[in-house]
């Protein structure tokens, strides 16, 4: 049974259908590159997995539960690193940790095991008393992916993980992510821009364009379906070459996530 499955999903703002009708799983311990250019409905379909959004029809199912009907059991099952900080910056690296822990209900003394592993394994644990101000964009990022791992996920969401950090802050942390997924067996499932990351790191790729899913297989399986030899010029010949702006408004966005908080 898939860790994750989407059927038929879709998500409208107003007149404006940012994901159509979109199916598609993922197999447990899978590492899944979800990819599109900008406006394709990535980050829609992620927060619509991550409770963040209500679908306007369609199914998600995350480790067996259903995301619309059972949402608390599904947070508990999976870490997301947003694409936008999330961080406290006036906190210390173990304080962020610490409220995360105790909000998922992370007892203490396992509370005070994990987050020392955690910190030492993204080789943070000699900044643990350091305000996240102080701190570099490859460090803030790598206390968001420990934070994220605190209550043992079974999948973890990375949207857009490595933007804006340098070559060797973003190879760090694919070392990092996939000596995670080999030892913990956690899936990861993430979106990205840069298409050597995908090509490197994912077993299996979907490429979502204007809200639907456009391919989706292995690299090879990708390169033999364009007659391409690279992921890039794959992708490329999937979505084109013209350059894509946002389509849906932040407040579009706002005024959707209004009426599902309202509507609970």
């Amino acid at each position: 049974m898939p860790i994750i499955e989407v059927k038929n999903l879709t998500k409208k703002f107003g007149d404006f259908t940012a994901v159509k009708d979109v199916s598609f799983s993922v197999e447990k311990g899978n590492i899944f590159a979800f990819l599109g250019p900008n406006g394709a409905g990535k980050s829609t379909t992620i927060k619509m997995l991550t409770t963040l959004l209500t679908p306007t029809s369609g199914e998600l199912f995350i480790d067996g539960n259903d995301v619309q009907e059972n949402p608390n059991e599904v947070r508990h099952s999976f870490g997301i690193v947003f694409q936008d900080p999330s961080l406290d910056d006036e906190l210390t690296a173990y304080e962020n940790m610490e409220i995360h822990a105790i909000l998922y209900g992370v007892k203490k003394k396992i509370r005070i095991e994990r987050i020392k592993q955690l910190l030492e394994f993204v080789d943070l644990w000699d900044r643990k008393k350091s305000l996240v101000k102080e701190f570099s964009g490859g460090m803030k990022r790598r206390l968001e992916i420990a934070r994220g791992l605190l209550h043992h996920p079974k999948v973890l969401f990375l949207d857009e993980p490595t933007l804006g950090l340098d070559p060797q802050t973003r190879n760090h942390m694919w070392e990092y992510l996939r000596k995670l997924n080999e030892t913990e067996g956690i899936t990861v499932f993430f979106t990205t821009h840069y298409m050597e990351e995908a090509e490197r790191i994912a077993n299996h790729i979907a490429v979502i364009d204007h809200g639907s899913i456009v391919a989706s297989g292995t690299l090879e399986e990708l390169k033999t379906k364009t007659g391409t030899k690279s992921l890039e010029e794959a992708f490329l010949k999937l979505t084109g070459r013209d350059i894509r702006e946002e389509e849906v408004s932040k407040t579009d966005v706002m005024r959707a996530r209004h009426n599902a908080w309202t509507r609970k």
